[in-house]
């Protein structure tokens, strides 16, 4: 209850009611006011509107993601000749799905679907090796171009006789 005092008080005096009082009640009745509960349903019947909103969008984000992961498996699977009904057993195994994932995976446990990881195959076949052999030897005998040169050098900036004596003897 309000009470409202019509005189200036001084000091020391109280007010006293002389019927000049509203109750709370009465203000929200008469005025039309929304009472508060109304507006605290309102808000939750919003919030509760917005989680499943979010929910559905959760449900989609995951489909896609999962979708995407799927395919991330089979196209690499297919680039490795490995059959791709693999890729469930992958799926089931790797939290995060790329290229790099899935070549790991399958360097670590691609026994277990048959995959063999192609190691460099040499090249060289009979032919190839004989050819490197002859090379090998023609190339092993010979001086290297630079103590040629530097031979070379050497006797053509000598200026005596005794100079291109001593270069040939060091030879």
């Amino acid at each position: 209850m309000i009470v409202v005092c019509d005189k200036l008080l001084t000091k020391g005096e109280g007010c006293m009611s002389n019927d000049n009082y509203w109750e709370d009640e009465d203000d929200n009745q008469d005025l039309g006011y929304q009472g508060e509960d109304d507006g605290i349903k309102n808000l939750r019947k919003a919030k509760r509107a917005n989680e499943k909103y979010i929910k559905e969008l959760e449900a989609q984000l995951g489909t896609y993601i999962a979708k995407d992961y799927e395919r991330t498996v089979n196209e690499v699977l297919k680039s490795k000749g490995v059959n791709t009904k693999a890729a469930r057993l992958i799926l089931n195994d790797l939290d995060e799905v790329n290229e790099e994932t899935v070549n790991n995976w399958l360097l670590t446990n691609g026994d277990l679907i048959g995959f063999q990881p192609k190691e460099e195959q040499q090249t060289n076949n009979d032919a190839d090796i004989q050819a490197l052999k002859k090379q090998d030897n023609a190339t092993h005998a010979a001086s290297a171009p630079s103590f040629s040169d530097d031979i070379e050098l050497k006797l053509a900036n000598a200026t005596t006789e005794e100079e291109v004596l001593s270069i040939l003897n060091g030879l």
